[in-house]
């Protein structure tokens, strides 16, 4: 074999090998899928520390390849990877989330105004909601309850409960949870001006009480006490949000608490973030049920939406005059912490801009934290 024929052989068989070489069509349209959560978090600022890694994660898990035993894929098992995907498939990252979660969390305006937890645990309606429309789909139990906690706009807990009970889904529902969690802007004004009359989002409430540092100490230990001796499979996730918070609020483990808050929870969002988005290989995430679960994700936020809204209307029945909830607040029983609760605030002050209701949607909106993992320890239970 001359030199020049040695030289083609060998560029013909480096070129099987390129991106190029094995490029299909659902390759490009997960790249565009990509470059458009990142488009939304750099342009519109929708979630950015959810939307880039998770973007830029799809990106990596479509670079197309020779399947030749190199060990590059996210489902190659001994890859990079796949090893750092072992903490979504495993469910380590979401509890370490919700540590975070709780070392950031002001529990406050739900401790002074406890009703509010009605509301949470309302929109957990388009969990179940949606659950039910799972099955009359043809999807099993188990896959119907991990695409029925979409509802709860709940990214960590959407994994946390897929990697339990539908691991083959985990790619499409962690998506669709974390794609409403940043439409929440888009998503939910509509369905609030839909449901609420003038006079309704007029409403002003009472100043919530003062909460004394005792109270918060209290809660979470009484929180963990309560909710998982009721759902004792929500354990991992709530054990781990009450336990934050009691780092936050005792005072005397302030460094472990910023570090829960801080440095841990970024780095835990970082791999989550980055392989959830990896995990949509064309091959594996653009089938018929990753659709479906997508339009069920879409109805089920709806239903939650419009239930906490709805409820308050509905609890407002039985309260005396200066008593009334704005039922603006409804939406916020959804548990994408803070955004859901800023929204109440950015409709409300539409129809009055004295009127400023984020203090008092962050008791339905933290109270839909609690909400949403008391609810994944239910199907946990059930359908595990």
């Amino acid at each position: 074999m001359n030199f020049s024929s040695f030289l083609v052989e060998n560029l013909q068989t480096f070129l099987t090998y390129t991106g190029f070489a094995n490029l299909t069509t659902g390759h490009l349209v997960m790249i565009a899928v990509g470059l458009f959560f990142i488009y939304l978090a750099v342009a519109k600022e929708f979630e950015p520390m959810l939307l880039i890694p998770i973007g830029f994660g799809i990106l990596i898990g479509n670079i197309p390849f020779k399947d030749a035993g190199l060990q590059l894929g996210i489902y190659e098992e001994g890859s990079v990877f796949n090893i750092l995907y072992q903490g979504v498939t495993q469910g380590w990252y979401p509890p370490l989330i919700f540590l975070g979660i709780g070392a950031m969390t002001d529990f406050s305006a739900l401790i002074s105004n406890p009703k509010l937890m009605l509301i949470g645990a309302a929109a957990q309606f388009g969990i179940f909601g949606a659950y039910i429309l799972a099955l009359f789909c043809g999807f099993e139990p188990n896959q119907a309850g991990a695409i029925g906690i979409i509802g709860g706009a709940d990214g960590p807990t959407a994994i946390f409960l897929s990697s339990k009970l539908a691991p083959d889904l985990m790619g499409a529902v962690a998506i669709s949870a974390y794609s409403y969690m940043a439409l929440v802007p888009v998503i939910q004004p509509p369905l609030m001006r839909l449901l609420t009359t003038k006079k309704e989002r007029l409403i002003r409430m009472k100043p919530p009480r003062v909460v004394s540092q005792t109270e918060k100490i209290l809660f979470p230990i009484f929180g963990l006490l309560l909710t998982c001796f009721l759902v004792p499979s929500g354990l991992p996730l709530l054990g781990m949000l009450f336990f934050g918070n009691l780092l936050k609020e005792s005072g005397v483990t302030r460094r472990l608490a910023e570090t829960a808050r801080g440095p841990l929870i970024d780095t835990i969002t970082i791999l989550l973030g980055i392989t959830v988005g990896a995990s949509t290989q064309a091959t594996q995430f653009l089938t018929l049920n990753s659709i479906t679960i997508f339009a069920l994700g879409a109805l089920s936020f709806i239903i939650a939406t419009s239930a906490g809204v709805l409820f308050v209307k509905f609890f407002n029945l039985f309260l005396k005059t200066g008593n009334k909830i704005n039922p603006l607040i409804g939406n916020s029983g959804v548990s994408a912490v803070p955004d859901s609760a800023r929204i109440s605030q950015t409709v409300g002050l539409e129809y009055d801009p004295t009127n400023y209701l984020l203090m008092h949607a962050m008791g339905p909106n933290v109270a839909g934290v609690i909400g949403s993992a008391v609810a994944a320890g239910i199907l946990l239970g059930f359908l595990g």
